[in-house]
């Protein structure tokens, strides 16, 4: 098993905890995560309680390098980004976290 969390793990531990059809939690899963993504395409930061807020930030345009061609300099235009913030409990669960098997 990897060291990421999939959308399929998601879905399985919620099927086992609740035994609710896979296909329901299936539908739920992909249904709560394309609301979030349509909040933050508008423009609209997403803040779930005791987890975080995922927030919509403008991002100025820069100067970048091309590694191939470092002395050619390259426009990096403005875009949106999307950074997280974690909530209380989310902060204090981190804390606790053995960095060193990271």
């Amino acid at each position: 098993m990897s060291n990421n969390l999939t959308k399929r793990e998601i879905v399985l531990e919620i099927y086992e905890k609740t035994a609710f059809p896979q296909k329901e939690v299936v539908a739920t899963v992909q249904l709560t995560l394309d609301i979030i993504q349509k909040a933050l395409a508008d423009g609209r930061n997403v803040e779930l309680r005791n987890f975080g807020v995922l927030e919509v930030q403008r991002r100025k345009s820069r100067i970048g390098r091309n590694p191939n061609k470092p002395e050619a300099e390259v426009v990096i235009p403005e875009r949106a980004v999307v950074k997280f913030k974690a909530g209380k409990i989310l902060k204090q669960m981190l804390k606790k976290i053995d960095i060193s098997k990271l």
